[in-house]
């Protein structure tokens, strides 16, 4: 396979190859030895740390592609059952299209439900997908299509389903327990079921009263360390004709605990600030920072629109302590000039629900980083 190569090596939010991607040797094969014997993994951490990385990197790898058919499944932004099934039959016919197989014609004979959606390109004569969520007219018969033709597959099937802690908050209250029976009696697929909120995944994977209690294998992702991180920031820009001093990666490896998103962003910045031949220094980190928080303003802007001015002055705070602890005592309240510790609660819960900020034990901070740097200097 051709490698690819592109203009500025630090990609941010997708997977290309190999040569992108730093380190994560060890957990590639915990996934590898956990799948391979049959056993499910639950992965938890936080977002942006390099959760759909990793497992598209372990997609990637050859005993992998060659074994088994894997499906990756973000279901982040669904709602209800009905759109549960028309993202993985989605993905599991986008990933089919490309081959010829007898397994790709059987998608449309076993799952009956979907041929509605399936129209032929007038082209080429190949069925395109053009199903709309009002076409899944009972979604648990064609959730039960999809499981008997993940059954019938020609080799085994290994699918991720990300932000998979979204379904207990489905319409559907018995989402879980339907779920749970259906991978129950699936042999030829295992899964990763991918999260990061902390919480709620340990209470659909730890607690006794859920239904996928002890199911799966946990799994826990940390930052890259900073040494591995470094020399593979070092190579890339080697491989380019340029240098960069290693302070200047662990300054931003530092600024950002690691989280690779973030710490991406912005090599991926320094990188295009370092001209030909040249040579990255320290000194350019804050410039670099400066564009990447800009660049975004208008989208925080937009945020903090669409929030209330209790919210916002609650991110406020945050953003000024920058990870904020005891936030409902007098102290913190006085500092900032807050209504009362209830007004602050209220503010809290709504801000966790939206994924703005985060919280560790009592701790709490702003989920996006350039965000909190934007709020900290800007109010």
């Amino acid at each position: 396979m051709k490698e690819i190569e592109i203009n500025n090596p630090f990609v941010v939010g997708k997977y290309l190859s190999d040569k992108y991607f730093c380190d994560r040797v060890e957990e590639t094969a915990f996934l590898r030895k956990q799948i391979v014997n049959g056993r499910d993994v639950a992965l938890i951490s936080p977002r942006r740390l390099g959760k759909t990385g990793l497992i598209h990197h372990f997609f990637n790898q050859q005993d992998i592609k060659e074994n088994y058919h894997v499906f990756f499944v973000d279901i982040y932004a669904t709602t209800s059952l009905a759109e549960f099934v028309y993202t993985l039959g989605k993905e599991i016919y986008e990933q089919l299209k490309p081959k010829t197989t007898v397994w790709k014609e059987k998608f449309f004979q076993t799952i009956a439900s979907f041929r509605v959606g399936f129209k032929l390109d007038p082209m080429t004569g190949t069925p395109t997908f053009d199903l709309g969520l009002g076409d899944i007219l009972v979604p648990q018969t064609t959730l039960d299509e999809i499981f008997t033709y993940i059954e019938e597959a020609d080799k085994p099937c290994i699918i991720a389903i990300d932000e998979f802690q979204q379904i207990s908050e489905y319409a559907e209250k018995n989402m879980e327990a339907l779920l749970r029976t259906k991978i129950q009696m699936c042999h030829r697929a295992q899964f990763i079921f991918s999260g990061s909120k902390r919480h709620m995944m340990s209470n659909m994977f730890a607690s006794p009263s859920k239904p996928f209690y002890q199911s799966a294998v946990n799994m826990s992702l940390e930052a890259i360390p900073i040494q591995s991180y470094s020399d593979f920031a070092t190579v890339l820009f080697q491989e380019s004709n340029k240098q960069i001093e290693r302070q200047a990666i662990e300054t931003v490896w530092n600024l950002y605990d690691g989280y690779t998103w973030f710490v991406q962003m912005l090599m991926n910045e320094l990188f295009a600030l370092t001209p030909p031949n040249g040579k990255c220094t320290i000194d350019m980190v804050t410039e670099a920072r400066h564009n990447v928080i800009m660049s975004q303003e208008n989208t925080y802007k937009d945020i903090l629109s669409r929030i209330s001015p209790k919210q916002k002055v609650v991110m406020q705070a945050i953003a000024k302590e920058g990870i904020a602890k005891n936030i409902t005592a007098a102290k913190f309240i006085k500092k900032y000039n807050l209504t009362s510790a209830s007004s602050v609660q209220s503010a809290i819960k709504l801000l966790l629900k939206n994924d703005l900020i985060t919280q560790s034990d009592n701790c709490f901070r702003i989920q996006d980083f350039f965000l909190s740097e934007w709020m900290a200097t800007m109010f």
